[in-house]
């Protein structure tokens, strides 16, 4: 068996382009005047310092928190969670669980392996949108986006990457070559697919069951095939990012030039799923009061100084998805009640509790926006102490957005989050 998974995996690996891969669905017309549910997660690598992340209070008449403040006219439309994990060890390298719960080396003990929760998501979309998924950055992401076969989903890192990605056309050169390599695709899963016969001729009856999964994930792959190519030929929404980058190109005109087009690109439903990633590495220096890195801000020993800087950091970040979710509240949703934000799930977390100790426990979690009652400031924690598995959480998140499903990895039922 195993020498026919590799062999099917090396068949096509360096030709066909990952979106397709995790395209499995086609539009239906029904679902073309309904309103539509999204999701925009954006994580960062190290946490958050809890003292400046977590309200004092918990329940919905909350104060909000220093580096929540940009969030406070949204309070009635936010849950914070606090006390809430994946149950690991504490350390550096388990932050790439964020969205899985499962780290890649243990990921074959576990349902859904370490596919994460937006991957998920845009598999359940399919190619209903242009892009099943959407996902920048502005440096070498911190690894929380992965797929079905624990192949790691990269960011855009460059804005104007991410605009031709999003809004540039094809010329008809350029649109002509990718119909040939869609056809190329297409013949290389036909020769893959004749392997099969012998294999299952000759295979155990595990291995038969295996293959013949194996079978209809390729049905379903040269259907999405099928789908991409009708979007070759119809073209993508003009939008303009130019008034971003007038005068110095800080990193919040970066940042808010990338949220503006995944604003819009939700708006103009080239996308459903989008992933926003604060990397390791990045310079936040033209921050006011910043003067070292991200993660030497991280290694404070608590003191002032730098625990300031630190915080000043993780407000920037909030602050930056803040005008992402204001712009989201202003867009009148089509063919529903309410702004597109009511129908954006919105997640925003770490894998890392708090990068000063390295804790992944109490991990810096919050959702707005979805239509869901929200609940405040909200203590996950059992009768008897316990941290709730984030997984719970998922589950919840799964449900609101349309797929039918009780469980997720490591979660031990859902996390009580209604919505209208």
């Amino acid at each position: 068996m195993t020498q026919y998974r590799r062999t099917f995996l090396k068949s096509f690996g360096g030709t066909l382009s990952l979106p397709y891969l995790e395209s499995n669905c086609s539009v239906h017309a029904s679902e073309k005047d309904v309103a539509r549910t999204r999701f925009l997660v954006v994580g960062n690598p190290f946490g958050m310092h809890p003292a400046n992340f977590f309200p004092s209070e918990f329940g919905q008449d909350f104060e909000i928190s220093p580096t929540l403040k940009s969030l406070e006219w949204l309070k009635d439309r936010i849950t914070i969670v606090s006390h809430t994990d994946h149950n690991m060890i504490s350390g550096h390298g388990r932050e790439i669980s964020f969205l899985s719960g499962v780290l890649p080396n243990d990921a074959n003990s576990f349902p859904e392996k370490n596919l994460s929760l937006d991957q998920l998501f845009a598999r359940h979309v399919g190619s209903q949108v242009r892009f099943p998924s959407v996902g920048a950055a502005l440096d070498s992401g911190i690894r929380m986006s992965w797929t079905a076969n624990g192949v790691e989903k990269f960011p855009i890192t460059d804005p104007q990457e991410l605009f031709n990605h999003l809004f540039l056309n094809l010329s008809a050169e350029e649109k002509r070559q990718r119909k040939v390599m869609l056809a190329r695709n297409s013949s290389i899963l036909d020769a893959v697919e004749g392997q099969f016969a012998d294999a299952i001729k000759h295979a155990s009856r595990g291995d038969r069951d295996r293959l013949e999964q194996f079978q209809t994930s390729i049905r379903e792959l040269e259907l999405t095939l099928a789908d991409r190519s009708t979007w070759l030929d119809r073209d993508k929404p003009t939008f303009d990012i130019s008034e971003h980058f007038v005068g110095q190109a800080t990193i919040a005109k970066k940042y808010d030039a990338i949220f503006d087009m995944i604003a819009y690109a939700f708006q103009a439903d080239l996308t459903r799923v989008a992933s926003v990633e604060f990397p390791a590495e990045l310079n936040y220096t033209d921050i006011d009061g910043v003067n070292r890195s991200y993660h030497g801000c991280t290694h404070n020993g608590r003191g002032e100084d730098l625990v300031q800087e630190l915080v000043s950091i993780e407000a920037f970040q909030i602050d930056r998805l803040a005008r992402c979710l204001r712009k989201l509240d202003s867009i009148q949703e089509p063919n529903a009640d309410g702004s597109m934000l009511d129908h954006t799930i919105v997640l925003f977390g770490s894998g890392m509790g708090y990068g000063g100790t390295h804790s992944n426990r109490n991990l810096p979690i919050f959702v707005a926006g979805g239509g869901f009652k929200h609940l405040g400031h909200v203590d996950a924690r059992d009768n008897s102490g316990k941290n709730m598995p984030l997984c719970n959480l998922f589950v919840t998140l799964v449900k609101r957005f349309g797929i039918e499903r009780d469980s997720f990895n490591k979660s031990t039922g859902a996390f009580q989050l209604g919505y209208t």
